[in-house]
């Protein structure tokens, strides 16, 4: 099972104060460095939270998997095949929702989404869809000739506190999963995902791929606060004792 984290929200943090300060690319180092396997991020249409420069600076960092999300736009897709990441996953976008919302429409997609897949599977970098875990989007996915699908988990993240909701999203999880890897397809997963319900994915054994964000920096918070005050009350002492 592979990790890759995604450091979008350190960019979010970063840019609420207009500073040069969280930076995503050095936060992508320390999560390599903990041990991920590759590194995620969002370039959105509105740049709300990761920026141009961060994905020049990300693909001349990494040296483990750069997987770039991003709409299915001629915009998007010239950025991509201009930067080269090793993975591109096209994700539905709104400009007013939070975070992505539901998985991108492969069913009933324009005739555009497969030539935005060709062009960016010509400039040689895999192709994944973020999509629900439904039959339907699955078996267009491999129409399209992509090497991968993302499992959308929102709705399995969302039922924690039900176990019989969780389950069947559990249990549906399981079958797309299954169902993809015998076409053929690469199985990641992501959404909502955290410490409390990420185990229950590694036992379905065709999902390979996790991709989790918002609750890794959240988690840091609290799991770096207390040496971040300790940090600067050091920084303070060595001051004082300086005067």
């Amino acid at each position: 099972m592979r990790l890759h984290v995604n450091i979008d929200h350190v960019a979010t943090l970063r840019n609420a104060r207009g500073t040069t300060y969280p930076d995503p690319v050095e936060a992508a180092r320390v999560c390599l460095e903990a041990g991920a396997h590759g590194i995620t991020a969002h370039l959105r249409e509105d740049r709300r939270h990761i920026r141009d420069a961060d994905v020049e600076q990300l693909r001349a960092m990494l040296s483990a998997t750069f997987n770039l999300e991003m709409a299915a736009t001629d915009e998007m897709v010239a950025i991509a095949c201009r930067v080269h990441p090793d993975t591109v996953t096209l994700v539905p976008e709104r400009r007013e929702e939070r975070t992505t919302e539901g998985g991108l429409e492969v069913v009933n997609a324009s005739p555009k989404l497969r030539a935005h897949v060709a062009a960016l599977q010509a400039a040689t970098i895999k192709v994944s869809l973020f999509v629900a875990p439904e039959i339907a989007q699955i078996e267009a996915s491999r129409a399209l000739g992509v090497e991968q699908i993302e499992l959308h988990t929102g709705e399995y993240a969302h039922a924690l506190g039900d176990p019989k909701t969780l389950q069947r999203e559990l249990d549906r999880l399981a079958v797309a999963a299954r169902y993809g890897h015998e076409l053929g397809l690469e199985i990641a997963a992501g959404h909502g995902l955290t410490t409390r319900n990420a185990a229950a994915l590694v036992a379905i054994p065709e999902i390979i791929e996790l991709n989790i964000g918002h609750s890794v920096i959240a988690d840091a918070v609290f799991a770096g606060l207390a040496g971040a005050v300790r940090s600067l009350l050091a920084a303070i002492a060595l001051g004082r004792a300086h005067r």
